[in-house]
């Protein structure tokens, strides 16, 4: 398939640029560095230092013998985004390309407006790309779970039949985001569901859960392959940010009474949950849904795994409860539906203690490198 990915740069970007590009895939990757100048700006800079697109696409190269084309733009301008996608003519687009940090999202308003501007714009920009470039293309688009928030009732895959005097009808699952962040995300859902609907787009929406993990099979070729892996409050997801700080002797900060519980997933998984969305294309004028996770965990159940996992390295990892600076509940009823990937073969990597060891060994070779002052909260919802 020839495969354009927009926030090709990006922590889930640029894995799955490579896992494509490795089975034969003729790729195009598109990023305007707009995470990397936001962690800089926010000291929130990834842990390895990762170079830039064009580097890491020859060190590819030269590593594997496949190729991965860049281009560096910006996907919330029309002009540069239908240029690519006309150039390109993809048979499939995985969106990326949006800014994907809750907290960021709720630090202030040049941070909300630029949050809303970028993410919806973009993926606006996308849809129209695609009317008028390539109808047939099919467009996977990375939701999040967030978007569900935390219903007391069973989360169903994207969809709820309702019944209502007599009358039933099936609408999209109903949203309530709890950040801004998460918001554009509902929105990026609601602009899809419309456009399939008047233009028969072939869309897919993967509710993908929070995300851990550093390696996969092409980052071991190199450590400048490796992904861009954040531990920082603003972009550093828990499980990944718990390693670290088990690493670097800071106990583990979990917010609150450490009762909130998500849907996780190995990175190694994403990459399965976007290949099998992009080998089984829905129909045209279809979205389809599918809540992209194999586990769910509390918060506090994942830093009793990071600890036990630290003790088979020998490390003291301490847990440390403090005031959530998020508007959440902390403890609450979560039940999600998450059959349809499975149902297409995806084989999960589970959080097992040997699998959270093997990260917290390679985190361990780049100790020198943690800064403490990141990990700790900086923005509150209010």
């Amino acid at each position: 398939m020839k495969i354009l990915i927009l926030g090709g740069d990006g922590y889930l970007g640029w894995p799955t640029a490579m896992h494509f590009a490795s089975r034969g895939d003729e790729v195009t990757v598109v990023d305007n560095y707009l995470r990397r100048n936001i962690a800089r700006e926010t000291r929130s800079e990834a842990l390895m230092q990762n170079p830039n697109l064009h580097t890491r696409c020859d060190v590819f190269e030269e590593a594997t013998g496949n190729q991965i084309d860049v281009r560096i733009g910006d996907c919330a301008d029309y002009r540069t985004l239908y240029t690519i996608v006309d150039k390109v003519k993809p048979d499939t687009i995985i969106h990326y390309a949006e800014q994907p940090s809750a907290p960021y999202s709720m630090k202030g308003y040049d941070e909300a407006v630029l949050t809303f501007n970028n993410n919806l714009t973009s993926t606006f920009n996308l849809i129209w790309a695609v009317i008028q470039c390539v109808p047939q293309c099919h467009i996977i688009k990375l939701g999040t779970m967030g978007e569900y928030g935390t219903p007391n009732i069973d989360i169903e895959e994207g969809w709820l039949d309702v019944e209502h005097k007599g009358r039933k009808q099936k609408f999209l699952y109903p949203r309530q985001a709890g950040s801004l962040y998460h918001t554009t995300k509902v929105l990026d859902t609601d602009l899809l569901w419309f456009y399939v609907r008047t233009h028969d787009l072939k869309v897919t929406d993967l509710m993908q859960g929070p995300v851990y993990g550093l390696s996969t099979e092409q980052s071991l070729l190199d450590d400048r392959l490796l992904p861009n892996f954040h531990y920082d409050d603003i972009f550093g997801t828990v499980v990944n940010r718990f390693l670290v700080q088990a690493i670097s002797g800071v106990p583990l900060t979990i917010y609150g009474k450490g009762g909130q519980t998500r849907g996780y997933l190995n990175l190694r998984d994403t990459l399965q949950c976007v290949q099998l969305a992009a080998d089984s294309a829905p129909e045209k004028g279809e979205l389809r849904i599918f809540n992209q996770f194999t586990e769910q965990f509390s918060v506090n159940e994942i830093a009793e795994r990071v600890k036990r996992a630290g003790k088979l390295l020998d490390l003291t990892v301490e847990l440390r409860s403090i005031p959530n600076p998020r508007k959440e509940l902390e403890n609450h009823y979560y039940n999600p539906s998450h059959h349809g990937l499975l149902d297409l073969g995806l084989e999960p990597h589970y959080m097992t203690d040997d699998v959270l060891a093997e990260m917290l060994e390679t985190i361990s070779r780049f100790k020198h490198a943690i800064d403490p002052e990141m990990i700790s909260p900086r923005v509150r919802w209010s």
